[in-house]
């Protein structure tokens, strides 16, 4: 007996040694059977799947010793936890999950209950328990790994069908899918993957069977565009002015800005920049955008530019040669936004003249010339174009002066030509039509010949003076 007595006391201090080893580090209750020294944690599932912003419930059943170490054994406390830098953290008290964690213990079942999951959620969770025993704290190990994905949905467009892949980073067990278009449910397709015949009014997702109320973002062709300018304000010339155009689809939209016909931008984004607008600038701009689900309709915007008046033009009326008492109109215009207003001012004259487009002189006189300006201004800016005005000085008048010149010299010159061809030809006649002398016998008289001689001299003087 006295044997028995010492073997029965070395087999009990070999369990103290035990369990005092075992209380030295976390009791791995998965692989502990249940009975031995009556403590356990078991897990299931230990993997699990969840959608982002979904929730999710984690459970464990555990069991622990009434008495130990001689002593009544209590469960104080018990908290799901994941280590942080080394160390279990009670996830009740850890700031990322303040507000969506509960931990429900029934009967030695408890139940960790995360809402709203976030994808830095995926960890392993473990489950402690601690007693009343100095050093009695006991967990679980392994624990439950918790996976939290971000469906996406992968798609490609070939001719009248679209392929579609369910993209999901969970890794455990077999995963079955819901497809979605136009958000009804198509319960045959649950495999990561489907086809669809294309239409670009149409949107698809996906989601994980059991989270079929946190479905992936659908894909759908772009909505149509909508634009505006900013500043919204009155827009001014060598201003930085930008086009916004957006357009709601998935995957996100590419835009084309025209004006006109004439294409100005292309790009991912819808923005496009003026640094510093011009005057030219202004007009209707038009938007597109597009993705490979298709493409939408056009969206409009008017660009008006605002900027001081230009250099002004002025026109007289009449345009001939401005004579004394006439009535003379000016009119002055200028390019300018908004509409410029004109004033009128005479060299030397401190008061306008004049305000309006038009300046009409309805006596003109000679102290009315001189030089004018017309003055166009909006609340821009302000531009001049200054002219002169005299009787008789009007450009067409010069003009008409010229012509009369030029024609009273051509026709004098007309005038000396046709005589002197007159002449002549009157000359030609009268020496081809003259009689031929006759012949006269002259006696050898010299006082006879003399005269003959004489009157042959005369006559040929006086054909030399017709001549001339």
């Amino acid at each position: 007996m006295r044997g028995a007595a010492m073997s029965l006391t070395a087999a009990a201090s070999g369990l103290v040694v035990f369990l005092l080893s075992v209380s030295v580090s976390d009791v791995l209750c998965v692989s502990v059977v249940q009975g031995q020294g009556g403590w356990g944690v078991a897990y299931s599932p230990t993997e699990i799947c969840a959608v982002k912003g979904s929730a999710v419930e984690i459970r464990c059943s555990f069991t622990y010793p009434s008495t130990w170490r001689g002593r009544v054994n209590t469960v104080e406390k018990t908290f799901w936890f994941k280590q942080k830098d080394g160390e279990p953290v009670d996830l009740t008290t850890d700031s990322e999950y303040a507000g969506r964690v509960e931990n429900l213990c029934e009967n030695n079942i408890c139940t960790l209950r995360i809402r709203n999951l976030r994808e830095r959620d995926s960890a392993e969770y473990k489950f402690r328990i601690k007693t009343n025993q100095a050093g009695g704290k006991y967990s679980g190990s392994p624990g439950v790994t918790l996976s939290v994905t971000a469906l996406k949905l992968q798609a490609s467009k070939s001719g009248f069908s679209t392929y579609l892949e369910c993209l999901s980073s969970c890794s455990a067990g077999p995963i079955s899918y819901i497809w979605f278009q136009n958000r009804q449910e198509v319960k045959e397709k649950t495999s990561s993957y489907a086809y669809f015949s294309y239409d670009p009014a149409d949107s698809y997702a996906c989601a994980l069977k059991g989270y079929e109320d946190f479905p992936s973002p659908s894909v759908y062709g772009p909505k149509l565009p909508s634009v505006s300018v900013s500043p919204s304000a009155e827009v001014e010339e060598g201003s930085s002015v930008t086009l916004t155009c957006s357009s709601d689809a998935n995957p996100a939209a590419n835009y084309t800005w025209y004006k006109d016909t004439k294409k100005v931008f292309q790009g991912a984004g819808g923005s496009y920049n003026f640094p510093s607008i011009r005057s030219e600038d202004r007009g209707i701009y038009y938007c597109k955008s597009e993705n490979q689900y298709g493409e939408n309709k056009f969206s409009f915007l008017s660009v008006d530019v605002q900027y001081p008046p230009k250099l002004p033009s002025v026109s007289v009326s009449p345009s001939a040669e401005i004579e004394e008492v006439s009535s003379v109109t000016l009119t002055c215009s200028s390019d300018a936004n908004p509409a410029a207003s004109y004033t009128w001012y005479k060299e030397d004259e401190d008061s306008p003249k004049a305000s309006g487009q038009i300046f009409t002189i309805t006596d003109f006189r000679a102290e009315h010339s001189g030089s004018y300006s017309c003055g166009a201004q909006n609340k821009l800016g302000r531009s001049n174009s200054t002219f002169h005005l005299s009787v008789g000085t009007g450009n067409s008048t010069i003009k008409v002066n010229i012509i009369r010149t030029t024609l009273g010299v051509l026709m004098l010159i007309l005038a000396l030509l046709l005589s002197l061809w007159t002449r002549k030809k009157k000359a030609l006649r009268s020496t081809t039509e003259a009689p031929e002398p006759e012949e006269i016998e002259l006696d050898s008289d010299p006082e006879y010949q003399n005269v003959s001689h004489t009157a042959a001299q005369t006559e040929d003087t006086e054909e030399q003076g017709d001549m001339v």
